[in-house]
């Protein structure tokens, strides 16, 4: 049988034929596609400005050098997420502190994040992980008692909403990224999206090797990237963009099959419901093991899921347990049990938009076939 890949985007002749135009087209890159694609971003995110650039790594470290943060600074952040939440402060010398997830949603517990906040901390930088949206308002709080500032890492949670209002929106900046696995790609891309003006200009300038608004293409005001993002991205970007509610709710009705196709398997839990005023926009679709299983019987089960053709991964191993910050800091096992327990137990199963109810099946079952042939692993 042909395999089930982890994902897959979903690209059609609109996209191709976007892409073409541009190629035939004599302007490649700092043209109308790019500002078009900047509107479109800051109109869905109900943002003042939006500066794409050419990755939502790049969003993050630009965010993080444009609102001056450095050595001898701490910004509070969660250890469950992908690696460049965390490096982006480093790029800058600022210092990662780290605080324990919520056992159920996977967010960073507020609490936690509130009782590791010192005098050195500048920021908090929530992330929006899987595209479940954080309790924003919660973090909010916390950095105005504070005096913080807040940075959404939301790069995987476009369109997802808290009581109507986006994800990326609340805090001074959020970021979005269109790898290939997202919910909209543009290949390689994010974006910045903010309400303030300086900001939103500062990073404009720095993705572009620190050129000036106003000045020569030569002239250069400070210390800038190339992080900028092609206009053939762009054209690609913006249909995507205008399918991203077609493909919302897609990706729902996937995560509703799979509700419905793996009920009933007790050595599994399935993701948690959103709550009360959210709308989730799925980025994957990740169960895990029971509390108590051991994560060599969890690489059992995606080693015995891969023989059977099936995509699957283990999201995320904990940044303080990756050898580079373990070494740095002195980071070890055990100083964020909940992260640990969680991420040792996760089994991210195939999603993307186009997958049917007879591949969500044949997942089920491989996945039921995995686990009675790990029992005991």
């Amino acid at each position: 049988m042909n395999p089930v890949p982890l994902s897959s985007p979903d690209i059609t002749e609109r996209e191709i034929e976007a892409v073409v135009e541009v190629l035939r087209s004599p302007q490649l890159s700092l043209g109308p596609r790019l500002e078009a694609f900047e509107q479109a971003c800051a109109r869905y995110a109900g943002t003042r400005h939006a500066v794409a650039v050419s990755s939502g790594t790049a969003a993050l470290h630009l965010t993080v050098h444009a609102l001056g943060l450095g050595p001898g600074d701490e910004v509070v952040t969660t250890p469950f997420s992908f690696v460049a939440t965390a490096n982006c402060l480093l790029f800058e010398g600022a210092t990662p502190v780290f605080a324990d997830i919520d056992p159920r949603t996977w967010d960073l517990d507020p609490d936690a994040a509130e009782a590791a906040v010192t005098g050195r901390t500048r920021a908090l930088l929530p992330v929006h992980v899987f595209g479940r949206p954080c309790p924003m308002p919660r973090y909010l709080e916390i950095a105005q008692r504070h005096g913080l500032a807040v940075i959404e890492d939301s790069c995987e949670a476009i369109g997802s909403t808290i009581d109507g209002r986006m994800a990326g929106s609340f805090g001074i900046a959020g970021n979005y990224a269109f790898y290939p696995n997202k919910q909209i790609t543009t290949g390689e891309g994010g974006v910045v999206v903010t309400d303030d003006d300086e900001l939103a200009r500062l990073v404009r300038s720095l993705r572009n090797q620190g050129r000036g608004e106003g000045g020569g293409w030569l002239a250069h005001e400070r210390l800038g990237w190339n992080y900028r993002i092609p206009d053939i991205l762009c054209a690609l970007g913006l249909v995507q963009l205008e399918r991203l509610e077609e493909f919302i709710a897609r990706r729902q009705r996937v995560f509703d099959l799979y509700g419905e196709h793996l009920a009933g398997i007790e050595e599994i839990v399935t993701p948690a419901p959103p709550a009360p005023g959210q709308r989730v926009s799925w980025f994957v679709y990740v169960v895990t093991l029971r509390e108590g299983e051991t994560r060599a019987r969890r690489d059992a089960v995606l080693e015995a899921l891969g023989r059977r053709g099936i995509g699957c991964r283990n999201y995320f191993v904990p940044i303080h347990l990756q050898p580079f910050y373990r070494e740095r800091f002195g980071l070890r096992d055990g100083m964020f049990p909940v992260t640990e327990s969680v991420a040792a137990r996760t089994i991210a199963l195939p999603f993307f938009n186009a997958l049917t109810e007879e591949q969500v099946a044949r997942v089920a079952q491989a996945l039921r076939e995995a686990l009675d042939e790990t029992r005991g692993a």
